[in-house]
């Protein structure tokens, strides 16, 4: 058997879909992905990029037997005939898949005349990974923790990209001058993109910017103050490479967000004050009225689940790494030390709703990690 196709709509793919393609390319020499641009459906990414991404997933795991075609306009497998294509190959999940999937076959063969289908059950842990199962994770707490684990890492790169872009927009208008040349800043590799940071990068962007909409929603906060605080947060740690002619990085991303100049007067002291808050080397002052809540954003990793905090120690060791155990151990236990110290005097979490969610389970985080150093 020569070639073997795979099409669906693909937004995103996910690892199921590259378990079926893995499975297509076992059984032939050449495998050809078509990509449906259906004018019904509303995909997140238009075909183009959809087409990018799925290149970029196959390239990153080394598969150069595999192409992708988009299809406008046509019946899949009719257009697979056409491209010499005798077989489609569909992954099956239930007895429900089977029975569409089968009539979708019988219509390709006797109506339309294109490829017989070939049918592959995905093993267990990703029978019930589509598409839209991953869709359907997006919005609390953690979503894209959990969507990583069932995509491949360009397809989740760009989904969080989409997910950030849309949240930057709701800040700064698209059309304001300089705002999409900052948000290419921001998300590029010279802040939150670098490949450089295990840590305060993307995944710490959305985790701390999805924490204040989750706080907005359950205390009911205006929308002059989630606006301030998503202001603050995405410039927070937009500089983070150790102090500067004496200044720390708090500072230094303060003075960052001041020079974009994407707000001015008040507009742009308060996300100041809030940046500048975010240092925890400093003693707490009454810097501004959501202070206690910008610090409960971003310290709320600490009251994780167990393997989000772990895979978080193991990020932040990973991008101290210049630093020889023994100074890691030393510095790593004093942090947690006062970390563990203000939790118990109920100064971790100032704020009544972080402190509500995550004192406890942040103690018992930090108290694991505390005997393992």
């Amino acid at each position: 058997m020569k070639k073997i196709a795979f099409s669906g709509t693909l937004d995103p793919i996910t690892n199921g879909h590259m378990w079926v393609i893995q499975e297509a390319r076992e059984l032939a020499d050449e495998v050809i992905i078509f990509i449906s641009e259906n004018p019904a459906k509303k995909p997140q990414f238009p075909a183009i990029k959809r087409k990018e991404i799925v290149e970029r997933s196959i390239a990153a795991v080394g598969w150069t037997n595999v192409s992708v075609i988009l299809v406008r306009g046509d019946y899949t497998a009719r257009a697979a005939k056409r491209q010499g294509i005798d077989f489609l190959i569909r992954g099956i999940r239930n007895t429900s898949d089977f029975d569409y999937e089968n009539l979708i076959q019988q219509i390709n063969v006797d109506v339309v005349g294109g490829a017989k289908t070939l049918f592959v059950m995905p093993p267990r842990d990703l029978g019930s990974v589509s598409s839209s199962f991953v869709r359907g994770l997006q919005g609390p707490v953690g979503w894209h923790w959990t969507t990583k684990r069932f995509m491949p890492a360009p397809a989740y790169q760009e989904w969080i990209l989409d997910w950030l872009r849309k949240d930057w927009n709701t800040l700064w208008p698209a059309e304001q001058a300089g705002t999409a040349e900052w948000f290419d800043k921001l998300t590029g590799s010279a802040a939150y993109g670098s490949p450089k940071r295990p840590y305060h990068n993307l995944d710490h962007l959305v985790h701390g910017l999805t924490e204040i909409g989750v706080w907005a929603a359950n205390n009911g906060a205006p929308a002059a103050d989630v606006i301030t605080l998503k202001k603050a947060f995405w410039f927070h740690d937009a500089v983070y490479g150790g102090s500067k002619d004496g200044q720390t990085n708090e500072e230094q991303s303060a003075q960052l967000w001041l020079a974009s100049r994407l707000d001015s007067g008040d507009a742009a002291d308060a996300p100041a004050a809030l940046i500048r808050a975010t240092d925890h080397s400093r003693a707490r002052t009454s810097a501004h009225r959501l202070q206690d809540v910008m610090l409960g954003v971003d310290l709320a990793i600490l009251g994780q689940p167990d393997d989000v905090y772990d895979a978080y120690s193991r990020s932040v060791r990973e991008e101290y790494s210049h630093i020889d155990d023994a100074g890691y151990r030393a510095g790593r236990a004093n942090i947690l030390q006062h970390f563990k110290r203000s939790a118990h005097e109920g100064t971790l979490f100032v704020d009544p709703w972080f402190s509500d969610m995550y004192t406890a389970q942040a103690l018992e985080n930090i108290g694991r990690e505390l005997a393992g150093l």
